[in-house]
């Protein structure tokens, strides 16, 4: 490269979403919007042009953010046939890469979601839903046939939408899922927001030996005696080995947060000790837990250790 020049950059990503009202565009800039993407919905078409100037002196767009924008037969001045023309243009640009999605449906399926909400369909006006359903798939063919992407949400519940958008549009902005490991005692209580919880309390309790009961399972001398119970290993290995398995399906099917917590009596020995071990573990697997100990600072008292009988 000669000194002089600069590394060109990246085009930037636009994704047009339209398609057939009911056919889930709202969901899918919604999954969109989750996944990373800027998203704009019921976009006037018409200001495409103005939105994407790259002119010297005007407000450009960020080139690492992918853009989605929504439109359908409501949107002010929606005309197929200049859309086309339009995003015929901008595909011409070297500094833009643009993709354009249609989602279909079938038209009784489209007659029963327009029943079950209860909502009129904008082009039936005092008819039944069917005839504006007709009117709209006839103005919208043209770009139906144009579009690089057709999806057919015939079938498709809310979730087998998001997880379409995501396999399809997923690869240009891949997230990973936020992982939280903590430790609690059941004695005050179990996290309301954790989907697995692990119970500890089948392990012999540091709390019982005066000298590991000031320390907690961050320290090495109660780690040692935890690891000493016949049941730890194999326990440890089979936690690990599910934790494993369903990470990588909770971050393919969309999961943003997934919280696990281990529990003893008080929360201060072995739900500590397993959670540090777990999350170790995660991390040489290629994970990023956050880890969060929510009892560590509680007094040990014996009483409360007393009730795990």
């Amino acid at each position: 490269m000669p000194p002089d020049s600069e590394p060109e950059s990246a085009p930037q990503r636009i994704l047009l979403v339209t398609g057939v009202l009911g056919a889930g565009k709202t969901t899918a800039l919604r999954t969109l919007e989750d996944m990373g993407w800027e998203a704009i919905d019921n976009f006037p078409i018409r200001l495409l042009d103005r939105l994407l100037e790259t002119e010297p002196g005007s407000a450009q767009l960020d080139a690492g953010s992918p853009l989605a924008i929504g439109f359908d037969t409501r949107t002010r001045g929606f005309d197929p046939a200049r859309t086309i023309e339009r995003v015929k243009r901008l595909t011409a640009r070297p500094d833009l890469s643009v993709t354009t999605l249609f989602l279909d449906c079938g038209g009784s399926e489209l007659e029963r979601r327009y029943n079950e909400t209860r909502r009129r369909h904008p082009m039936s006006e005092d008819k039944p839903a069917a005839t504006g359903i007709a009117a709209e798939r006839e103005l919208l063919e043209p770009l139906r046939r144009w579009a690089d992407v057709v999806m057919s949400t015939t079938d498709f519940t809310t979730n087998d939408l998001q997880q379409a958008i995501r396999e399809q549009f997923g690869r240009l902005t891949p997230q990973r899922t936020t992982l939280t490991i903590s430790s609690f005692g059941f004695s005050r209580g179990t996290p309301p927001l954790a989907d697995l919880v692990f119970d500890m309390r089948f392990l012999a309790n540091p709390h019982w030996d005066d000298a590991l009961r000031p320390l907690s399972g961050k320290d090495a001398p109660v780690g040692e005696y935890i690891r000493r119970d016949p049941a730890f290993s194999e326990a440890f290995t089979r936690i690990r080995d599910l934790l494993l398995l369903l990470l990588p399906r909770f971050e393919a099917q969309g999961k943003a947060y997934v919280n696990i917590a281990f529990g003893c009596t008080g929360g201060r020995h072995r739900s500590v000790f397993m959670a540090e071990q777990i999350a170790s573990a995660l991390r040489d697997a290629g994970f990023s837990p956050t880890l969060l100990h929510r009892n560590l600072a509680s007094r040990a008292a014996d009483m409360v250790e007393g009730t795990q009988t």
